[in-house]
Order: C-alpha cells, then structure tokens, then sequence
C-alpha cells in the first residue's frame, strides 16, 4: 500500500465524495440561476429576444452537460469498478433480448434527460458490455419517452393522446433496438469507448480497494473529458445559434393538414430546434392550434426531443458514421410512420 493510499483512509474518501456530492447537486441546481442572474439582472439581455436567449442557452446547456458529463462519468466509473459486470451482462443474457430492451426503455423513461445528456449513460453501458442494441434503445428512450411531456401532453391534449404518445415512443425505442440486435454493430463504435483503465482494474480478480475505484473513475472521467470537450461546445453552440430562431408558423406554412408529406417535413425539420419534452410541448400546442394534424405534431414534438444536431456531434466521437447514420434514420423513419400512423387514427 502506497503512502498516498495510508492518507486515504476509506472513511476521509467516503467523506470527501459525500461532499462532491453535495457540490454536484448544489451546481446543478444553481447552474440555470446563475447563468439567468448574469445574463438578465447583470448584463440586461433580454433573454426572450433570439441573442439574450441565445447566449443564455449556450452558458446554461454547456454548464449542464458538462456537470452531466462529470458527474455521471465518475458515478458509472465507480460503479463498473466496484461490481462485476460480468454478473450483470449474464443477467441481461439469461432473461432474453425482449426483457433487456424492456428495461432500457424503462430507465429511460426515469431519466429525464435530453438527446444529448443522455449520452454520458449510453457511453458507460456500451463501456460496461451491455449489448449494444440495449444501450441504443436507452439513447433513444431516455429523451423520446419524456414523462414531464407527457404530462404536458395529457394535459394541453388529452390523456389518451399522452398514452400514444408514451406508448409508441415505447414501442419504437424496442423496435430500432431489436432491429439492431440483428447486426454486429460493435466494430461501428469508436475504440476509446472500449479502451478504458477500469476494464483494466478488475483483470485477474483483483479486487480493488475504494482508493483505487476512485483513482481509476477520475482517471477515465478525465480522458473522456479530454475527448468530447470540444464537440460538446461546437454541439451546443449550433443549437443556441438555433435555438428559438424558427417561429411555429414557419412548419405551419410548410406542413399544414392539406400537404401530404407533412410528416416527413416537420420530421426533418424539427432537427434543428434541440429542446427538451417541457419545451417542445407549448410549440406543438400552437401548430395544432394552426391546424396541424395530430400525427403531424406528434411526429414534429418526437423528432424534436429525440434527434439534434449537437446529439449527432457529441455522438460521433462514441459512434462511427455508418452507425450513426443508420441509428438517425431508423430513427426519423420510426418517428414518421407513427406520425402517418395518429393522423390515420385521429383523423
């Protein structure tokens, strides 16, 4: 045992990640305030004009991210080096694909993060071993399948609207993960998300002591960091030079209950838009208020929340092109056969 090991003892380690803990939470929480405080009460922006919303996107997304990033890396690091995954992977393998992409979309369901806050958990599990198709499905799940929009939903369109909603976002997270099952995908996924020191940790049997868990999750929160810090500030750049630019009558004019491809249009075109389930729900209400079909708006509030730009950058360091593609388009092809599918219902 080395002397930086005897100074570390557990009880001061479990001490001081107690109290990171706590910084985390208390960042978390103040990260939008502060960000509103600087920009609104200090610099007077007006953050409901394009630039004060903007900049304010900007400060506030890539502030969430990277404390997403940081503090989910450690958690997951910390996890996979304590217990063996192996017992985990074995689980997932003896209950049956169906049973794990049941679970994915359930976790995902739980965990109220954005297409590109998610990314931080998808990267760990494929990290971990968990099958590919599964972690895919969870990518999906966890920002497609949002309960606060559908709370929203039910309550601006009706419940059993909200129960569509919930239910064939479910149903299309299982379906792109089982259609993905199918294939050998992991020679499509980037080596660093495989290379990690913690895959290293537990070689042999070794059972790590906690300074040692510590060690190795700081040590690959930092090389992820390292990577993506970059394409996370290009992702949430382009989003914020987006964000709030494109009024709701611009996808009026363009896919109104008398155009047929509609569907399709607003799947393509709410790529850009990169907000989350609370607000993309009061920018469908007033395209349905224009006349939108429903399945039309359900395909537009779907593709919004679930595909983006900064989601398709920060991916591709995790994802190489052809998976990524094929992971967008089976996506936004899912996305336009439930639009297709609500307007034939609710017609």
């Amino acid at each position: 045992m080395t002397g930086r090991s005897d100074v570390r003892t557990p009880t001061s380690l479990w001490l001081r990640l107690a109290g990171a803990a706590v910084a985390w939470v208390a960042l978390y929480q103040l990260n939008e305030r502060l960000w509103t405080w600087l920009f609104r009460d200090i610099a007077g922006l007006d953050l409901a004009a394009p630039l004060g919303g903007a900049v304010h996107f900007f400060f506030y997304d890539v502030g969430k991210l990277f404390l997403l990033l940081t503090g989910l890396m450690f958690v997951i690091g910390m996890l996979r080096a304590s217990f063996n995954l192996e017992r985990a992977r074995a689980y997932l393998e003896g209950k049956g694909l169906f049973v794990g992409l049941f679970l994915a979309v359930v976790l995902g369901v739980v965990t109220p993060f954005c297409s590109c806050s998610s990314i931080p958990l998808f990267m760990g599990f494929v990290a971990a071993g968990i099958p590919l198709s599964i972690t895919l499905t969870f990518l999906l799940a966890s920002p497609l399948v949002s309960e606060i929009a559908a709370i929203m939903i039910g309550d601006q369109f009706g419940w059993h609207i909200a129960a569509a909603y919930v239910l064939s976002g479910s149903v299309l997270a299982m379906v792109v993960g089982w259609v993905f099952s199918r294939f050998k995908l992991d020679r499509w996924v980037e080596d660093m998300v495989f290379a990690t020191k913690i895959g290293q940790l537990r070689a042999g049997g070794h059972v790590p002591t906690l300074a040692e868990r510590v060690d190795a999750a700081l040590a690959e929160t930092k090389d992820i960091l390292g990577r993506i810090w970059k394409w996370v500030l290009l992702g949430v750049g382009i989003g914020a030079a987006i964000h709030g630019w494109v009024p709701a009558e611009f996808f009026a004019a363009w896919a109104g209950p008398d155009n047929p491809l509609a569907v399709p249009i607003v799947t393509v075109l709410a790529i850009p838009l990169y907000v989350n389930g609370a607000g993309v729900v009061p920018i469908a209400e007033a395209l349905w208020a224009k006349g939108m079909s429903l399945g039309t708006v359900m395909a537009f509030m779907m593709s919004a929340i679930s595909l983006s730009i900064p989601e398709a950058i920060m991916l591709r360091r995790v994802l190489k092109p052809p998976l990524l593609i094929l992971f967008f388009t089976a996506v936004a092809l899912g996305i336009m056969i439930i639009g297709f599918t609500l307007n034939l219902i609710f017609a």
